[in-house]
């Protein structure tokens, strides 16, 4: 992870989604057999997947593919547009369904979907995705969502709003991860070693009668055993069948 960010749709948009959904011009066949976009964009991805988005450029790109760097912009204006296709790519939806049955167990699969994406290519939590470009992938993953959801019986407007609040939800629980990981990485601590080196001197504040609450928590308290991204999308969930089952009452 990096601290610099990355902004969705800072490239030319029109030509961003002339690529995306394929209404552009074709590059003429070039130098370079098998060269395509799909390849293109795969290879940034990958780059991006190992070494995160810094290491990322056209040049770099080039080299993987064992092209010239200039070759790259018959396909593709930059890096700018560049990153809105490989967001596109990344999104796109599984042919698994979502869930079993029931809006319920559609979004607890859209939710572990989505941190399993962001565990895939943690290179997506440096990207502002506020004002994105959509293109086919983006469409259809809310396509999918948004026919299991439909059945909750709320406004359009808060159907977007529940994809909204999931995604947020799990944008912060697969940050808190990648940044552990990282500290672990950055640190050459394991948890338990960082946890351990503190040890003395929790006991000697949990003892003092300072903090009779926190010394009153039972051993288990912080143990990673516990899925603490489970229960909150439960709880989630658990607020949002309230919310259905009083729109259901007032319409009966």
């Amino acid at each position: 992870m990096t601290s610099g960010t990355e902004t969705s749709g800072s490239g030319d948009i029109g030509r961003t989604l002339d690529l995306l959904w394929g209404t552009g011009k074709r590059p003429s066949r070039g130098p370079r057999p098998g060269l395509t976009l799909e390849r293109i964009v795969e290879t940034a991805v990958g780059i991006a997947d190992r070494e995160g988005l810094d290491a990322l450029s056209m040049r770099r790109i080039a080299t993987e593919l064992g092209a010239g760097a200039m070759s790259l912009y018959r396909y593709v204006p930059g890096k700018a547009e560049l990153l809105d296709l490989m967001l596109d790519r990344v999104q796109r939806p599984g042919p698994e369904p979502l869930g079993e049955d029931g809006w319920r167990s559609a979004l607890e699969a859209t939710a572990h979907g989505t941190l399993a994406l962001y565990r895939r290519h943690t290179w997506l939590l440096e990207v502002n995705q506020s004002r994105p470009v959509l293109g086919p992938s983006a469409l259809d993953g809310m396509e999918k969502v948004l026919t299991r959801i439909r059945p909750m019986g709320l406004s359009d407007p808060e159907l977007l709003s529940v994809i909204i609040m999931i995604d947020g939800y799990v944008v912060g629980a697969a940050r808190t991860q990648v940044y552990q990981e990282e500290a672990e990485r950055r640190s050459g601590l394991t948890d338990a070693q960082f946890w351990a080196a503190q040890a003395p001197v929790l006991e000697k504040a949990m003892t003092s009668g300072d903090y009779p609450v926190v010394a009153s928590l039972s051993e288990d308290t912080f143990s990673p055993a516990f899925d603490h991204f489970g229960f909150g999308l439960e709880r989630i969930l658990d607020g949002l069948e309230v919310l259905v089952e009083r729109r259901q009452g007032k319409a009966g």
